[in-house]
């Protein structure tokens, strides 16, 4: 080979080392920029030891805490440096007064950083985040996600305390609303969405805000589903279920993370050295900054590993926490701790760093202000259209006998009955941000406008209120029935008492009286559809045994009715598959698709036989309800029906070693066909199974989705690629690694059907 050629294979080989290099930072690229590094460090060493804790702290403006005697003090305590962050301020003007005595008054001119809950839209409400996991889309969450930057930033937020990034399987848990379900590998796919959308392609873009991936860790498997409880799991647990979504944040580039309330296997998370710096900036080389929940590293205190403020402050800086939110607790102890030797001056300079960074990062020090004659005050028609498709997008279709839906166009009479038929506040969700009511279309105004438009009759009747116990109402929801053709049910939660934070339930049917309303209105014999708005799963399965359709159409924003209307007309067809498993009652809770064994399991997770007699006793089973859910992970019905045939596998054995080292993989297809009478999507889904390795293996875990598209008879194979990503497991060792064993693989529409397809791993 000429030199030549030697120096054009080596300059090819280079450049495809650099590209894969810059590809993989370029995520995180704001985190490794040499000036952004030098400027940090310039700054840093102007710093004095006041200047440097001020960084850290964060409050709420106008809440009775804060640096000094009281809210009047905030502006000198901006002025000498004492204030780092503020959450909660949308006014623009505030924000830029504010900013312009940190930039102008203060010594060494370090902009602030504001902050807010922009979970699910700012301005404009989209629907919640569990219900924007159930579009299994991705980019429409991205999408989303940088239409909430963009209004917020617009009033000089630049910091959002999203995404919420926690596993839940528990649906008694009021924050199962917020995040995206019980499933790791979905969880994180929507966690690296979110962090795309708000962190857009430069953070230092006036309409891009940092990201905040919460709470990080374990708080979604609070004990008995009560909010800010306790947590006590195996490492392999926390690893394998809990801790990836926050990876995912982390390699895509998120800027911040917020440590959780709970406790984990008695060390609260914000005074847990393992996830804060072991694992998360050790193993994983987070370089952002962490900020406490509300008053948790004050929480220390009765948690009951610290007896008095200053303990809890130097217990949680030095675990990791670098931002203290709203406890006053680095304020008032941390410079006392540093003289006295308990906190090394080298760990404040480090924390000092990563705030900086971040403020660099987002380019406020060149960019502090924002131009409030752009503040959105209005919803964009474009938004608004991003809203109502999102909602269509998010709705599942639960059940649909004898196909009542879509509703025919010759209907001559509608009745809508219940109490959230035309509750606006209740369309917006928990943490609306600055969604207002007044901007929401509910169901009876959307049905109001088609019935004029079409020539029906709607009938309308509230029935009840959504936590209520009267009667009173019942006559009128009946003759409403009687009179009509078919029968829409609006029932469901109060978004703003029954989901979100300090919102746990001990019951989780229907609320209130609304099951009684629900029978005495089937008992009209009317063909029957319950449109349920709710923030968690519900225990349905009295409701279902009385109706002939169920949408669950969770909290959906703004657009809630125009999305409904067309999704009943059938202009849009059901979209969404459940991201959460339905119980059939409280009694099976928790339940969830990836469980483990057992050596006794009843029927449908005995792989090693057919199934036996469902009474058999000696199992680990309930004598007294079924064992299967009412609705399974993954399950949604649309207007048409698919057909999958028997996947089938490319190997039949395949080397462990080949995997491990990154030189194998594994093509798994399926033959899926359209059945039904109309073109329709299909959410088709991935799981696999593994027996025989060194730690007991889930039945199933879900390792990858498509959305395909047919008309009616067509037909699509569907194709899967899976290697040591989707493989390895973590061992007994806690090394992770693919481990020999068997291989089933499932794909199918759901996470309780299909058939499965065997490989060996040797």
């Amino acid at each position: 080979m000429s030199k030549i050629r030697i120096a054009l294979v080596v300059l090819l080989l280079w450049s495809i080392l650099l590209t894969s290099f810059v590809s993989a930072q370029t995520r995180q690229s704001w985190t490794n920029t040499p000036e952004i590094e030098r400027k940090v460090e310039a700054l840093l060493k102007q710093m004095t030891l006041e200047e440097k804790i001020g960084q850290l702290n964060q409050y709420s403006y106008g809440m009775p805490t804060g640096p000094g005697t009281g809210r009047s003090k905030v502006e000198e305590a901006i002025q000498r440096g004492e204030i780092g962050s503020f959450l909660n301020v949308t006014d623009p003007a505030l924000s830029n007064r504010l900013q312009h005595i940190a930039m102008e008054q203060s010594r060494l001119k370090i902009p602030l950083i504001f902050g807010l809950d922009v979970i699910h839209g700012y301005r404009t409400t989209f629907p919640v985040p569990l219900a924007l996991s159930a579009t299994w889309d991705p980019p429409l969450v991205q999408r989303v996600s940088r239409i909430a930057a963009e209004e917020a930033t617009s009033s000089g937020i630049r910091w959002t305390f999203s995404p919420m990034v926690d596993i839940a399987r528990d649906p008694r848990w009021g924050r199962i609303v917020e995040g995206a379900g019980e499933d790791p590998y979905l969880g994180s796919m929507m966690a690296r969405a979110y962090v795309r959308g708000y962190q857009g392609e430069n953070l230092n873009d006036a309409h891009s805000m940092a990201a905040c991936a919460k709470h990080y860790v374990a708080y979604g498997a609070a004990e008995a589903g009560r909010d800010y409880n306790t947590v006590d799991m195996s490492e392999r647990q926390l690893r394998e279920v809990y801790l990836p979504p926050f990876h995912a944040a982390v390699d895509e580039g998120v800027a911040t993370l917020m440590a959780s309330f709970n406790s984990i296997n008695g060390v609260p998370a914000s005074a847990n050295q393992f996830t804060l710096t072991q694992v998360l900036r050790g193993e994983w080389g987070f370089r952002g900054f962490v900020v406490s929940d509300w008053g948790s590293v004050g929480e220390l205190i009765p948690h009951g590993v610290a007896n008095d403020l200053a303990t809890a402050a130097r217990k949680g800086f030095l675990a990791g926490v670098d931002m203290d939110m709203e406890s006053n607790a680095y304020f008032q102890h941390l410079a006392g701790i540093i003289k006295a030797g308990q906190v090394p001056q080298a760990a404040l300079d480090q924390a000092v760093r990563r705030i900086l960074r971040v403020k660099f990062a987002l380019g406020l020090f060149d960019q502090p202000y924002v131009d409030e004659k752009n503040a959105v005050t209005t919803l964009p028609a474009a938004n608004v259209a991003a809203a109502r498709d999102a909602a269509e997008k998010s709705f599942v279709l639960l059940k649909n006998d004898a196909a009542m839906l879509p509703l025919q166009k010759g209907v001559r009479t509608v009745a809508l009955i219940g109490p959230l038929a035309d509750s606006a506040h209740d369309m917006l969700g928990a943490w609306s941000a600055r969604g207002d009511a007044k901007d929401v279309v509910t169901l009876k105004a959307a049905l109001e406008k088609r019935a004029e438009r079409d020539g029906f009759r709607l009938i309308y009747a509230k029935g009840t209120e959504i936590r209520g116990t009267s009667d009173a109402g019942f006559a009128d929801a009946a003759a409403a029935a009687a009179q009509a053709d078919v029968v829409l049910l609006a029932l469901g939660e109060d978004a703003s008492w029954m989901t979100g934070e300090a919102a746990s339930r001990a019951f989780i049917d229907l609320p209130g009286n609304q099951q009684q309303l629900l029978e005495r209105v089937a008992a009209a014999g009317k063909p029957t559809a319950l449109v349920l708005f709710s923030g968690r799963p519900l225990a349905l399965t009295p409701a279902a045994a009385r109706v002939n359709a169920i949408i669950e159409a969770w909290s959906p924003g703004v657009q809630a009715g125009p999305a409904l209307e067309r999704v009943l007309f059938g202009e849009a067809a059901p979209y969404g598959r459940l991201t959460v498993t339905f119980p059939r009652s409280l009694g099976q809770v928790p339940i969830y698709h990836s469980v483990l064994n057992t050596g006794r399991p009843p029927v449908g997770l005995d792989l090693t036989r057919p199934p036996t007699d469902s009474n058999e006793k000696f199992k680990s089973r309930y004598v007294d309800e079924q064992n299967v859910p009412l609705y399974p992970f993954g399950f949604g019905l649309t207007y048409t029906a698919f057909d999958y045939a028997a996947p089938q596998a490319d190997a039949k054995e395949i080397s462990v070693d080949q995997l491990n080292a990154g030189r194998a993989k594994l093509s798994i297809t399926a033959e899926v066909k359209n059945t039904g009478p109309r073109r329709g999507e299909e959410l088709v889904q991935l799981y696999i199974g593994l027996r025989g390795t060194s730690v007991a293996r889930p039945v199933r875990q879900l390792k990858g989705f498509r959305r395909i598209a047919l008309a009616p008879g067509e037909s699509q194979r569907v194709e899967f690629t899976i290697g040591r990503e989707e493989l390895a497991i973590w061992q007994r060792d806690t090394t992770y690694a693919v481990e020999p064993g068997e291989l089933s693989i499932w794909i199918a529409p759901n996470a309780q059907s299909g058939t499965a397809v065997t490989v060996q791993l040797r």
